[in-house]
């Protein structure tokens, strides 16, 4: 580097993309070479770098799995300096590298509770019926499931209502298959995801906990490409090409379980029936140099049927719908604008018949929103964001008990939002992230603000000492019963219900260690007020305020995370460990002898929560997977005493019901959980015109009876059966072929 002297400093701008595709390479890191300066790439695949003193410099740019580009460029003084990068993919190391299971590749991948597993590795892990990425991302230290039937995120002690997830900026509220099998987000038509554990910025908004962020593929500008995957479970196709003025991408998934459901028939635990489809479809106008427009949507929809006993049946048939229009626009070197617009529509009709009576929902979700998002990069070491949004949010709701009308509730809303955040370098070894969030929500005429920030120090090249702090508010509720994610349901705050909030504090170390592993610790706490849910005892909530439908709480969750990563070479993969505690307290609910509320334990609570995965490359084109999972049992009520009320009726004479007592909700445990999955892979050419992978896999491969929940069954005896629901109760076999062509 030869710097010219002088004050007035220069900017050094652009776009980094995948030169094969064109694709927007989000997270890579574009460096001027001996000078400690340099920037990751946006969402938008936008960089900028600035106060830099005029003179010639090597801009080197990376990116896991592409070869480093360099350049040597020479800058003038007030220059801004447009410099758009092509990376170009290297082969031999994505084999060894691209698939390394967790690999966490940049440096903003390594953020303050902040988690990221790539796209290969969700497509070459063994799963249950396919690649699944809610089933990969359950791997992660600090993220739990309820069961294998539910691809719920349990993140850090909340329930996957305090989750925010955002399909190119859009809010999907139930992203689930078939009660949980599956999420909605297909693998071939996802380029990038991330997920925020907690402490994220004032960028994002709405969620108590955390926040994932998962964007569309854009298509192929270049060449067209596709390919098509053959499952015994689920089957897969894609295309993607360009066109004159920019790309297009489409994507369709439809699962193929009858014929493995049609020969288990008579095993427990098993659907009687169920298959799902979706489609992801974006389309980009490339209209000049610094506009691009994009057009994107997903439509999905499930259909179930499961019977439990003889007397016992539950039918789901629910589905998700987005649009989202996106217009990117570069007004100069240092100022980058995002406009988007989103529609968002959500219904299930879940139905459970249990000794003929009937209970059945009608449940709709329809949202919209516009937002528009401003990035500037000052010439004084800040990166400012801040942007508004507004949207519209309504959720009819009608709850059917034998066939009679016994709720129904209308939630219309009209809410709006405006942040601002600065990320400051004083110098290379320190950054630091403020930002401010401020949401008003009509409902109830509730205003918040909600303050946030984040440092980070660098001792070494090697590790990195991180903290945030921040407060966060939710004004909807997510009603689950932690086992069907068809029959959720969302409510809202409103007049005499406030939004819930919450504090969370996390502290982390970020270290790089000999022989390509990584070491990532984070301990967090977070505090959970103002929580609320509608209260069980109510027996009739016609003609009440809406205040009086709930029963109000709070929560506190706290942890230690550990993941060891070993990122390169023919044997690779990661461990997750998790040490975690949650608790939770309702008004009215587990209350003491002086009616007070006492803490208890969320079906979720995990004390410990291991994950071992390992890929191991044996050469000749075969790669061997295995997944194992350990976690304390879930925590259930265990009744400890029964008895029975006798009530004389005029028409049927005497009426018995019975009633089981415990101790305390929740205050026992099931069984530990744990499970091992195993698969292989063999690659090759598919008679020169394309390129194959034949997967073999089996999950529960020593089969687990892990226990699903308990079912108490009253005996004319008098007595009581506990019969054990299992989950996969049986080894479950997958084969699955895939042409890329």
């Amino acid at each position: 580097m030869l710097p010219a002297k002088g004050q007035q400093f220069a900017t050094l701008s652009g776009f980094v993309a995948d030169s094969s595709n064109g694709e927007w390479l989000i997270g890579a890191n574009v460096i001027l070479e001996g000078t400690g300066k340099g920037a990751s790439a946006n969402s938008s695949g936008f960089f900028a770098i600035t106060r830099v003193e005029a003179g010639e410099y090597i801009v080197i740019c990376s990116y896991i799995g592409f070869e480093p580009f360099r350049q040597v460029v020479t800058v003038a003084p007030g220059e801004s300096r447009r410099l758009d990068i092509q990376l170009t993919p290297e082969a031999e190391f994505l084999e060894e590298v691209v698939v390394s299971a967790g690999r966490l590749a940049e440096e903003e991948s390594r953020n303050i509770g902040v988690g990221q597993i790539s796209i290969q590795t969700v497509k070459e892990l063994p799963t249950i019926l396919e690649p699944d990425v809610f089933r990969t991302l359950q791997l992660l230290p600090g993220v739990t499931a309820a069961s294998d039937y539910s691809s719920g995120l349990y993140i850090r002690g909340g329930n996957p209502g305090q989750t925010l997830i955002l399909l190119d900026r859009t809010k999907i509220y139930n992203p689930s298959h078939v009660f949980g099998f599956f999420s909605t987000f297909n693998p071939d038509a996802i380029k990038d995801l991330r997920l925020h554990k907690g402490g994220y910025p004032a960028f994002y908004g709405g969620s108590l906990g955390a926040v994932l962020d998962v964007n569309n593929k854009d298509g192929n500008r270049l060449k067209h490409h596709g390919g098509l995957s053959l499952g015994l479970l689920a089957s897969r196709a894609f295309v993607e090409g360009p066109y004159s003025k920019g790309s297009w991408m489409l994507a369709v998934r439809r699962s193929t379980l009858e014929p493995l459901l049609a020969a288990l028939d008579d095993v427990d635990g098993i659907p009687d029936a169920f298959h799902f489809y979706d489609v992801n479809g974006k389309f980009n106008l490339d209209a000049t140099q610094n506009d691009r427009v994009s057009i994107s949507f997903y439509v999905g929809s499930d259909h179930l049927r499961f019977g439990f006993y003889e007397d016992t049946s539950i039918g789901l048939d629910y589905g998700n719908a987005t649009l989202t229009g996106t217009w990117v626009h570069l007004f100069s070197s240092k100022l980058l604008a995002n406009f988007t617009a989103t529609t968002s529509r959500y219904n299930s009709t879940p139905r459970v018949v249990i000794a003929g009576t009937e209970i059945r929902q009608e449940n709709s979700i329809y949202e919209t929103s516009l937002r528009v998002d401003f990035e500037y990069f000052s010439d004084r070491q800040h990166d400012i964001k801040t942007g508004i949004w507004a949207g519209r949010f309504l959720a009819p709701l009608k709850t059917f008990f034998d066939g009679q009308d016994s709720f129904t509730s209308r939630n219309r809303v009209e809410h709006a939002a405006a942040y601002v955040q600065d990320t400051w370098r004083p110098s290379p070894q320190w950054l630091m992230t403020g930002g401010l969030r401020a949401t008003y929500f009509a409902n109830g005429d509730h205003f918040t603000l909600a303050p946030r920030f984040s440092i980070e120090h660098r001792l070494n090249p090697d590790i990195r000492l991180q903290a945030s702090v921040g407060r966060y508010y939710q004004f909807q509720t997510l009603v689950t019963n932690e086992s069907f994610s068809g029959f959720d349901y969302w409510l809202t705050s409103g007049r005499g219900v406030k939004p819930a909030f919450g504090n969370q504090y996390i502290m982390g170390a970020k270290t790089n260690l000999p022989a390509g592993f990584a070491l990532d610790t984070e301990v967090y706490y977070r505090t959970m007020r103002d929580l609320f849910e509608p209260d069980p005892f109510l027996a009739d909530p016609s003609g009440l305020e809406y205040r009086d439908l709930f029963t109000f709480g709070e929560g506190t969750a706290q942890g230690l995370e550990v993941q060891l990563m070993r990122n390169v070479g023919r044997l690779y993969g990661f461990l997750a460990y998790t040490l975690g505690a949650t608790n939770r307290s309702f008004d009215g609910i587990n209350t003491d002898g002086q009616r007070q509320p006492r803490t208890f334990k969320p079906k979720h609570d995990r004390l410990h929560d291991f994950n071992g995965v390992v890929s191991w490359d044996i050469g000749r084109r075969w790669t061997l997977n295995a997944v194992f999972s350990y976690a304390t049992g879930q925590a259930y009520t265990n009744p400890e005493a029964r008895y029975q009320l006798q009530n004389t009726d005029e028409i049927t004479g005497v009426a018995t019901t019975d009633v089981l007592l415990s101790r305390g909700l929740n205050g026992a445990r099931l069984p530990d959980y744990h499970r091992l999955d195993i698969g292989a892979t063999w690659k090759g050419g598919f008679f020169g015109f394309a390129d194959y992978e034949l997967q073999l896999q089996v999950i529960n491969a020593y089969a687990r009876r892990n226990t699903w929940f308990i079912s108490h069954q009253f005996q004319p005896d008098g007595t009581v059966d506990n019969v054990d629901v299992p989950q996969i109760p049986i080894p479950l076999p997958n084969i699955a072929f895939t042409l890329k062509f």
